[in-house]
């Protein structure tokens, strides 16, 4: 019994993996951090990554999640993707035009429905995620499952963001809260 269910884990991974766009990650591994950016986004649009016109990624761009993971992965133009960012795609991710991302931005698809005592984390379950146009997400910021970002917001570096963001505001903090409404003529750091 045990080998059949190793035989079916098997053949249920190697239908999950994406052969061309394995190697184009691979590829675009090897270069190193904020050098050959616009080569690495080459690398994983030519895997199969849909990336608009003039976005730019920054350094190792990891996508994983379910199935064909990259193929829930739609990232705007114009857009900036820092290094070391995570994308679990095991539901779709959309990303809107000029979205900026800092270093280690988290998208999280999954969660787990709360099981009783003798194992907490019950069933899997995967809500999309949705970024808005012109959002600022600073560094190590986390975005959980099924949360939209408002477009022009501003997520501060190291916030966890549970619930929608409005659009055109700022937030921070654990869990993330909305600091002010922002408008046209804002500027200001909120971490990048």
């Amino acid at each position: 019994m045990p080998e059949r269910s190793i035989a079916i884990g098997l053949r249920e991974e190697i239908t999950n993996l994406d052969p061309r766009f394995a190697l184009m990650l691979l590829a675009s591994k090897a270069l190193p951090a904020l050098a050959g950016n616009r080569l690495r986004t080459a690398l994983l649009r030519a895997g199969g990554l849909s990336i608009g016109r003039g976005t730019t990624i920054g350094g190792q761009l990891q996508i994983l999640g379910t199935g064909r993971a990259a193929r829930r992965v739609f990232i705007g133009s114009d857009c900036w993707l820092n290094t070391s960012c995570l994308f679990d795609a095991s539901a779709r991710i959309s990303i809107g035009d000029r979205v900026a991302m800092g270093q280690e931005v988290m998208l999280l698809t999954n969660t787990h429905e709360m099981s009783d005592p003798r194992r907490r984390a019950g069933a899997l379950r995967s809500l999309p995620i949705d970024i808005a146009d012109g959002v600022w997400l600073g560094a190590r910021c986390v975005i959980l499952p099924g949360v939209t970002v408002g477009a022009g917001a501003v997520v501060a570096a190291g916030a966890v963001v549970s619930k929608d963001v409005p659009r055109n505001t700022l937030v921070a903090g654990v869990p993330a809260r909305v600091v002010r409404a922002l408008f046209a003529e804002d500027g200001g750091t909120a971490g990048s």
